[in-house]
């Protein structure tokens, strides 16, 4: 069973999400998200064990991660969506444990 564990700092709010992705017996992702962010909570209330290759091969806004962002965030640049979604495809093992970045200068 894959596992990864990904670390959200999104920026400006200053805002920590922590996020453990695991893959159960019957090969379904299991998230654990811990956030200072109420709304990333509300978010988080509303999924549920899932397989990997539904999210990453539906387009983005058919997805069940984005469509529970687009009802409970509030800032649409928020980077907690894509951040679960990498946590998804990782521990499917669907992609490899390598960071992603975003740098403002």
């Amino acid at each position: 069973m894959a596992e990864c564990k990904v670390t959200v700092d999104a920026g400006v709010c200053k805002m920590k999400t922590v996020i453990i992705a695991k893959t159960n017996e019957d090969g379904e992702v299991e998230l654990d998200i811990q956030s200072d962010c109420s709304k990333v909570l509300e978010m988080s209330w509303g999924i549920k064990p899932l397989y990997a290759w539904s999210c990453v091969e539906s387009p983005m806004n058919e997805t069940e991660i984005y469509q529970l962002a687009s009802r409970c965030l509030k800032h649409a640049a928020c980077p907690v969506p894509c951040a679960v979604m990498k946590a998804i495809e990782v521990a499917g093992e669907m992609g490899i444990k390598r960071d992603a970045t975003i740098t403002i200068e």
